[in-house]
């Protein structure tokens, strides 16, 4: 049986601005919130806010858009759709970290936390660009601002999360490309 569509979508910027092309979430959000949003969908920058993320996956959403750089090896700027339905299973339950942002710890983090509290959890799927510059967060220097490729795909990136919204707003259910 396909679950009914998604009423309520939340779409989460995620990175940090001061590590070059991990603001790309950031970046994505800032243009999505310069548009009209349907009925039902938030967006909200969380940065580096794992704790709040997690919580705020709890708010009785139907699925939720994640926004990231995400390394996979693929030519920088390339944008990725994953489902990440299921993929924190096989994880030993994650420490929490108030401002960190392992996505797949804070998607484990808020699925416990929504099962310890008998919670609905909603759909996850990520939307990622391949970083060009990727940087630890140890370095000496910040680094402002996305690399070329990166920003070249910022556009495209929030046009794909509004088509993903709208296909999670009809068909929860169903396999996303990805």
């Amino acid at each position: 049986m396909i679950p009914p569509a998604a009423s309520r979508v939340l779409v989460a910027g995620i990175g940090n601005i001061f590590l070059a092309d991990d603001a790309f979430g950031p970046e994505v959000l800032a243009v999505l919130q310069a548009r009209p949003l349907p009925e039902g969908v938030d967006a909200a920058d969380f940065g580096i806010r794992g704790m709040d993320l997690a919580y705020r996956l709890l708010d009785g959403y139907d699925a939720a858009v994640l926004v990231d750089a995400v390394p996979r090896g693929g030519t920088p700027g390339t944008l990725y759709v994953l489902d990440l339905d299921g993929t924190e299973q096989d994880l030993v339950p994650a420490i929490p970290e108030a401002h960190g942002m392992d996505p797949v710890n804070v998607i484990a983090m808020a699925r416990d936390l929504a099962r310890w509290e008998d919670l609905p959890f909603p759909r996850v799927v990520l939307v990622g660009c391949e970083p060009l510059i990727r940087m630890r967060g140890d370095e000496p220097d910040v680094v402002c601002g996305l690399s070329d490729p990166v920003r070249a795909a910022v556009d495209e990136a929030a046009r794909l999360v509004e088509s993903v919204v709208g296909d999670l707003l009809q068909r929860t259910g169903e396999q996303l490309p990805g």
